[in-house]
C-alpha cells in the first residue's frame, strides 16, 4: 500500500501548514494503531481560529467492508464510533502536543456508504484559555 496523501489548507502559512501536516501524520498513526490499516488521504484544514478537521479516506478495514457490502451501516458506524469514543486521549493528545492549545471538544463522524470517509473535528478553547482538555473530562 502506498503511503496516504496529506496536506494542508491552501494559504496557510508555513507554520500553520507544518501543524496541519503533523496533525495528519498523527491521525494515520491513530487509525493504523487503532484499526489497523490507515486511510489513504488525509486532508487536515483550519475552520476559523479554533476548530480543526481532519478528513481521513478509505478508512474502512475489510471487515468493516463486508459489513456495508450486508447493509449493515448503523451497526458498522455503532461500532467504528465505540472506538473512536473510547480511544478519546489517543485523538486529543497530539492534537494539543501539535498546537500548543488545549481540546475542548472532540467530534468523530464516518460515512459507511462511501468507502469510509471520516471527519475527527476538535474545537480548541481560545488561544490563552486554561479550560480542562477534552481528555480529561469522561462521560458520565
Amino acid at each position: 500500500m502506498t503511503s496516504p496523501q496529506r496536506t494542508g489548507r491552501i494559504g496557510e502559512t508555513d507554520g500553520n501548514t507544518g501543524v496541519l501536516a503533523a496533525i495528519s501524520d498523527e491521525m494515520v498513526r491513530i487509525y493504523k494503531d487503532q484499526f489497523g490499516r490507515g486511510p489513504t488521504r488525509v486532508r487536515t484544514y483550519w475552520g476559523g481560529d479554533d476548530i480543526i478537521t481532519s478528513i481521513l479516506e478509505e478508512t474502512l478495514t475489510p471487515a468493516e467492508r463486508n459489513l456495508a457490502a450486508l447493509g449493515e451501516h448503523e451497526r458498522l458506524r455503532d461500532t467504528r464510533m465505540f472506538f473512536q469514543y473510547a480511544t478519546v486521549e489517543e485523538f486529543c493528545e497530539p492534537v494539543e502536543r501539535i498546537t500548543g492549545r488545549t481540546v475542548r471538544a472532540f467530534i468523530s463522524g464516518i460515512d459507511t456508504v462511501v468507502d469510509g470517509v471520516a471527519l475527527e473535528t476538535f474545537i480548541l478553547y481560545p488561544e490563552g484559555s486554561d479550560g480542562p482538555s477534552r481528555r480529561e473530562r469522561r462521560e458520565p
